[in-house]
């Protein structure tokens, strides 16, 4: 063994021939090339990627590209990982294997073919979307054999009869894959399969609901046509079925996190924008809002203040008695669209309800909204929050700013 390889800190040598010739690292996914030499595959991958065509060690140049697994050597490394676990070393884990494109082009015939008995169909199914779980890069390869035209034609193959088992696992396959605009039309100009979709969002299936959600939302983002997108969301019960899933238990989170975005979707067409606040969105959203994500904590403000923006939906989230003090506790605290977002809806309720600027006072805003000001967030925050200040100015207290500790240093004053 070469003098140059370093021991472990744990007191134990790596085998020379268990290292990766390239990273000389243990190898946890050996492969074998070509001209025979074996490498750990994310390297060679990495080799390859940047535009090599040899082979690291010999300098061959590689007539196929081929990586095959060394399961031999992979077991020996295992074997040699437990016999020294004593030594702090860790048993390197067994890596599933990517996609092969012959595989994925069988699969994906077998569950086309309607020939194929409906239990084989589903079986490939299954398959397909276990494979596009594993990794971006199956998703690429199952991506590269245009796989969408086939998933839609088996979802939509029976639209009139009970959804089936081979629907809903088509259904689960498409949400992992973005869709063209033009399969978004496919999808969004046809009522039957919009409604089919609508239907499974009230399906018994916790899993199906949200599928169907995800599909929904990525067709409706998908599609650029104002008049399509608005037919979409008129369908019969499209508000209810989104908010049912937006609604599930907390021990379900991706329902919450495509519930809001279905929702947010559906809610930037304007003119439909009062139906989601008869479904229910208002109540939802703030029951919701301390249970989410940094991300999906924006887009359910944002979502928010596109509602405020309407007559019914100002006033059912100022009848709600914890909006204002959440939006109010929101500010600066999750990231500067969340805070942009958050003014925003505050500043459409003040301006609609007395009652509201009384309770934004009451629950500190112009602590929040003095330092909004002079903090380094969006422009657009900062000219919302001093509109909301001009605003609140006949609200505020005597001796709010001038008693005040906090505004000893501050160069803001009430206007």
């Amino acid at each position: 063994m070469p003098g140059s390889l370093e021991p472990l800190d744990v007191g134990v040598q790596i085998p020379y021939h268990f290292r990766c010739p390239i990273s000389l690292e243990l190898m946890r996914d050996p492969v074998t090339v070509s001209t025979g030499q074996t490498y750990d595959r994310h390297s060679i991958e990495s080799w390859v990627a940047t535009g090599n065509t040899t082979c690291p060690v010999t300098r061959v140049p590689l007539t196929d590209f081929t990586l095959i697994p060394n399961h031999t050597l992979r077991r020996l490394i295992q074997e040699w990982c437990v016999a020294n676990r004593s030594f702090g070393v860790e048993r390197i884990p067994t890596p599933k294997q990517p996609a092969d494109p012959a595989t994925v082009r069988t699969l994906l015939h077998q569950a086309g073919s309607e020939s194929t008995p409906i239990q084989l169909r589903i079986s490939a199914l299954r398959r397909l979307r276990g494979l596009a779980r594993d990794s971006e890069k199956n998703r690429s390869v199952i991506s590269a054999h245009n796989p969408r035209e086939l998933l839609l034609s088996v979802l939509f193959s029976n639209t009139n009869l009970d959804s089936t088992e081979l629907n809903h696992e088509a259904l689960a396959i498409l949400c992992l894959f973005p869709l063209t605009e033009s399969e978004c039309v496919f999808v969004g100009s046809d009522s039957d399969r919009v409604n089919y979709l609508v239907s499974l969002l009230f399906h018994s299936l916790m899993e199906v609901r949200v599928n169907s959600a995800a599909l929904i939302e990525i067709v409706v983002t998908g599609t650029r046509s104002t008049e399509l997108r608005s037919e979409i969301c008129n369908a019969e019960g499209i508000y209810e079925g989104i908010i049912g899933v937006f609604n599930c238990p907390i021990a379900y989170p991706r329902a919450l996190k495509v519930g809001i975005k279905a929702l947010f979707a559906l809610c930037l067409v304007k003119q439909h924008r009062h139906r989601a606040v008869a479904a229910g969105a208002v109540e939802a959203l703030i029951d919701k809002l301390a249970d989410f994500e940094k991300c999906d904590t924006e887009r359910a403000l944002a979502t928010v203040e596109l509602l405020c923006r309407i007559p019914t939906g100002c006033a059912a989230f100022a009848g709600h008695a914890l909006t204002v003090p959440l939006l109010v506790k929101i500010i600066l605290k999750v990231s500067d669209r969340a805070t942009e977002y958050a003014a925003g809806a505050l500043l459409s309720l003040c301006s609609a309800a007395e009652g509201c600027q009384r309770e934004a006072v009451a629950a500190g805003v112009l602590t929040q909204l003095l330092l909004l000001v002079q903090s380094e967030c969006t422009e657009r925050a900062k000219r919302k929050a001093q509109m909301l200040l001009k605003l609140l100015r006949d609200s505020w207290p005597e001796d709010s700013v001038g008693n005040s500790d906090d505004f000893a240093c501050s160069d803001v004053v009430p206007y």
